[in-house]
């Protein structure tokens, strides 16, 4: 998605969550200050990095991840896929002991699993907006091969490819990337948060609050923007 159309619905987040573009512009020029500094990834070098395939599997945090992450393992030959982890999806691949090949995350996951996942190999996408400030400017340098991206105007270093939650914006990151196919696992939406989405959790599962639950149903409609608009075949479990 070119950021001239992303800026309508960006816009339109922006007035619904009363989010600061100031804040995301800010955190955004952190970010880039940082990968300016300690290296980062252009789209391309990513793309040659997960050229081996155009089919993907993006991995959601829904209540169906666990289930589905064991189904793909026993049934799928996961080596002729690229394996995007939204975030807090990472923490079920890794219990499976299942390695990304890509990590999109705004670091508010399980941060153990996500590191050990890029140093088991995993490129890392690195999302900047106002409410991870600071976790951009402690956390970011004890990652490698990180790609950079805001949801504001893009700067620098830092892409917008469009998207605003983890699950979504990896959907149109594989878009980016060439993908052909891609498999939604766990890509749920609805009005449950798991322990792998909130690690915080005391339990597996629990209600979505009121804001959750909005950014899931915008996760969703830009989940069918792209079934809508781009050439890629979409599966759904």
């Amino acid at each position: 998605m070119e950021f001239g159309l992303w800026e309508k619905y960006y816009i339109e987040i922006l007035e619904d969550f009363g989010f600061s573009r100031e804040n995301d512009e800010e955190s955004a020029k952190l970010l880039d200050e940082i990968l300016s500094t300690e290296g980062c990834l252009t789209l391309d070098e990513l793309s040659q990095i997960v050229g081996f395939s155009d089919k993907y599997i993006i991995f959601g945090a829904g209540p169906s991840l666990k289930e589905q992450v064991i189904f793909l393992k026993e049934n799928y030959d996961l080596k002729d896929y690229v394996l995007v982890a939204a975030d807090g999806a990472t923490t079920a691949l890794i219990e499976q002991r299942i390695a990304p090949d890509i990590v999109v995350s705004d670091l508010d996951g399980n941060l153990d699993d996500i590191l050990l996942a890029n140093f088991k190999g995993a490129n890392m996408v690195i999302h900047a907006h106002g409410d991870n400030i600071e976790k951009i400017a402690s956390l970011t340098s004890f990652f490698t091969n990180v790609l950079g991206t805001t949801q504001a105007q893009p700067v620098g270093n830092l892409y917008n490819f469009g998207g605003f939650t983890d699950g979504d914006r990896a959907l149109f990151l594989s878009v980016a990337l060439g993908a052909s196919e891609i498999t939604l696992a766990g890509m749920d939406f609805g009005d449950v948060v798991t322990r792998y989405s909130r690690p915080a959790l005391d339990n597996d599962l629990a209600k979505a609050d009121e804001f959750k639950k909005k950014k899931l149903d915008y996760g969703e409609k830009f989940t069918q923007w792209v079934i809508d608009n781009e050439n890629v075949d979409i599966i759904k479990f």
